[in-house]
């Protein structure tokens, strides 16, 4: 839309403003208790009347919503309104809402709250519709909204402009609502299986719990530079130690790194931690808390995701990562020669590292985008986990899973390494040759400590809420099931483009968003 056509119809919704005033109604609108959601109305339809005989009045109704669309002239008038649960007809007549309430119609635009009393019934041609006799008005839409039938379809727009994607798109508005189900069943599962949800902090003076670079802040009171977290895992640890013995946290961590489809720097992460439980323990429980999402928002195990359909009947498979990579790589994973040979077919640079950094590198190229899944791969080498216990009857085998699916990690679980001793040993070797100044080359000396005042044996998780929320809600960006990603500052000052913005029309007939 013209910027000057634009700005025209702003200026003629600034004049309705006025107008709405003079009439003596706040154009802000007021509280206004009792009023139903509407799918719980349209819950509520009178049957139909017999044949031959007239319609006998519905039950007395009060919903309020955004005007989505408007058609009719003269005395009568039709609007559909949508909250966040349905859309409904209301129907408005001169007769039924008095001379104020009709001035009030003439002043009404796409996008505009209204609140509406009425009784619910039927139009001649068999419409669930709510007959007003009385309107309030809630808040004036300055703004024209999107364009009527296509929503907001610019997707960088759509990613800007959240608040106009999700009452223009109803499907995006569901995937949220989806999203808010999954992290209240994981909830209710963990709570069920006996876990407290506790917080930790998210400044820490130590990046520490993941091989990741932090964003970093300062405390000016202080004089302190701290790193927004990058996992919480070494903070619930502690509360181990403390006697808390099963926990949980479901909250945003922080990785100053790319963007893609299936990055964001800022995303929400589930991390658990079970006292006495091991790697299958963990396992158990990411099955269950999956599973328990999937039945809250319904459609069943098997679900679509892009062109695909993916099975997330339990049991889930549970294959050991070198297998897999005997299987997808044609390789021997102790055949050093013979990795390096395949590594470097694959494009893969050898130079200068470790064997099994190289044996890590050729799992993620060969291997990850081939798993289907769900599948949960077991037994990674112990070289790449620092803070997992070693298998009893194979030191080199780390007892640690990854969740797959469709080639993206959802979850990392360990049996977890309580050897104070060894895990001092392992973050120094970690941490060798690291410059100083980085922000990673720092030794977790209290962590250490606390690990000597004896961590029980314990199996912990991690799992990536966004990224499950894209499966299971059918979405193919990490940006669909995040309400405000990360963006870069739009041109133009801020502004999106011309092309981005939707364009509003709004005609005496008919019109809608």
């Amino acid at each position: 839309m013209a910027e000057e056509s634009r700005d025209g119809l702003e200026a003629a919704r600034a004049e309705k403003l006025k107008r709405i005033a003079a009439l003596g109604v706040d154009p802000w609108g007021r509280r206004f208790d009792g009023h139903q959601a509407i799918a719980e109305v349209r819950a509520l339809e009178p049957p139909p009347a017999p044949e031959g005989e007239p319609q006998e009045p519905g039950p007395t109704v009060r919903i309020a919503g955004r005007i989505m669309l408007r058609r009719g002239q003269g005395r009568v008038v039709f609007l559909d309104v949508r909250d966040w649960t349905e859309r409904i007809q209301v129907f408005i007549g001169k007769k039924q809402v008095g001379e104020r309430g009709w001035a009030l119609v003439d002043e009404l635009d796409l996008g505009d709250l209204i609140g509406v009393d009425g009784t619910l019934g039927f139009t001649k041609t068999g419409e669930l519709t709510v007959f007003a006799t009385e309107l309030t008005f809630l808040g004036k839409s300055l703004t024209p909204p999107p364009e009527k039938w296509h929503g907001l379809t610019d997707l960088e727009a759509r990613y800007r402009r959240r608040y106009v994607d999700l009452f223009s798109n109803p499907e995006s508005l569901q995937t949220f609502l989806g999203r808010s189900k999954i992290i209240r069943a994981f909830r209710k599962v963990m709570e069920e299986r006996g876990f407290v949800e506790v917080e930790t902090p998210t400044m820490q003076s130590i990046a520490g719990g993941a091989a990741a670079r932090p964003f970093v802040t300062h405390h000016n009171a202080l004089g302190l530079e701290l790193f927004l977290r990058i996992a919480p895992e070494l903070y619930l640890k502690r509360l181990l130690v403390g006697g808390m013995e099963r926990v949980f946290e479901i909250g945003r961590v922080y990785r100053n790194e790319g963007i893609s489809p299936k990055h964001n720097p800022e995303f929400t992460m589930m991390e658990a931690y079970q006292a006495y439980g091991d790697y299958h323990s963990m396992m158990d429980l990411t099955e269950a808390v999956i599973c328990g999402a999937i039945e809250a928002i319904g459609g069943g195990y098997e679900r679509p995701w892009c062109d695909h359909t993916i099975d997330f009947t339990p049991p889930w498979p549970r294959r050991p990562y070198f297998d897999l990579l005997r299987e997808h790589a044609e390789v021997d994973p102790d055949d050093v020669e013979a990795v390096k040979a395949r590594a470097e077919k694959a494009g893969i640079a050898t130079a200068g590292k470790d064997h099994v950094v190289v044996v890590s590198e050729l799992f993620e190229e060969l291997v990850e985008d081939r798993l289907t899944g769900p599948v949960f791969v077991i037994d990674y080498p112990a070289a790449i986990c620092p803070l997992t216990k070693r298998k009893t009857s194979n030191p080199a085998v780390a007892e640690r899973f990854e969740l797959f699916v469709h080639g993206m990690e959802l979850a990392n679980a360990y049996t977890e390494l309580n050897d104070p001793m060894l895990q001092e040993e392992l973050f120094r070797a970690q941490l060798a040759g690291m410059p100083e100044e980085d922000s990673m080359a720092k030794m977790d000396d209290d962590f250490v400590r606390a690990l000597k005042h004896a961590m029980p044996p314990a199996g912990g998780l991690g799992i990536g809420m966004d990224r499950l929320c894209m499966l299971l809600m059918n979405r193919p960006s990490i940006r669909d099931v995040i309400l405000f990603p990360l963006m870069r500052p739009a041109a133009s000052g801020g502004k999106v483009s011309d092309e981005a913005e939707a364009e509003a029309e709004v005609e005496d007939d008919e019109s809608e968003i």
